[in-house]
């Protein structure tokens, strides 16, 4: 039996960045539920289970070829998950163009190349779901983070044009906007700046990264099949109304 004709319920996922943090749970959640994994990353260990194949989200020759290596081996992907993203954090005043453009590049029209590729064979197929991993900061600012903000705040624009464009074809697209998690990221964060985000906070603490993988894997089941163009918040009520 080819992988294309698998009736066992498991799918192909696509975690880009899956190498650490946010992207490494996620890749392990899918995995766990017995899906085939694979991933598009730059370096670094990946999680057990998962098939990487390095690739530069920025380059669109690059992912173009690496979608096609895994659907050669693994089947068409049913489930991409644009996660890779970077930070150049300096205020607006002191930002370099090059700041700006590589953070555009990387977290919003990197996820757009993601997305383009993957819709090839969801189309085909009629059937996908697109998770746009966003942030807080996207809609609520941050300040010293006006190209990260920019990028994220325009991943919701992105799902909710290719809802427009492939939601009659079974496709959703959706994103999911973590707000503080706890990982080398955060932790990097001076003590006094990490009490006061805490305080900011309703739920208390800071997120796990197994917290914002739930909500990827709910958005990839059959039982979010209605839900598309949506941002779904984990920020334990950080951005309310935002």
């Amino acid at each position: 039996m080819s992988v294309t004709d698998r009736t066992d319920g498991a799918r192909t996922v696509l975690v880009t960045g899956a190498n650490r943090g946010i992207g490494r749970a996620i890749a392990e959640r899918f995995v766990a539920a017995g899906d085939t994994v694979a991933t598009l990353y730059r370096s670094g260990d990946l999680p057990d289970g998962v098939h990487g194949v390095v690739a530069d989200v920025r380059d669109t020759a690059a992912v173009d070829a690496a979608f096609s290596e895994i659907e050669e081996q693994h089947g068409p992907v049913e489930v991409v998950v644009a996660n890779a993203g970077v930070t150049r954090d300096q205020l607006l005043m002191r930002m370099s163009d090059e700041d700006f453009e590589t953070v555009l590049d990387t977290n919003l029209a990197g996820a757009f190349r993601v997305a383009r590729r993957a819709a090839k064979g969801m189309i085909r197929a009629r059937r996908g779901r697109i998770v746009l991993i966003s942030s807080v900061v996207g809609l609520y600012g941050g300040p010293g983070q006006v190209n990260y903000s920019a990028s994220k705040a325009g991943l919701v624009g992105m799902a909710r044009s290719i809802t427009r464009e492939l939601g009659g074809r079974g496709i959703t697209a959706n994103v999911v906007a973590p707000g503080f998690i706890d990982t080398a990221m955060t932790q990097a964060l001076p003590e006094k700046q990490q009490e006061t985000y805490l305080a900011a906070i309703p739920a208390g603490r800071f997120g796990a990264v197994q917290d914002v993988a739930a909500a990827v894997e709910f958005l990839a089941s059959p039982g979010a099949a209605y839900i598309s163009g949506a941002v779904i918040p984990v920020d334990g009520g950080l951005g309310m109304g935002h």
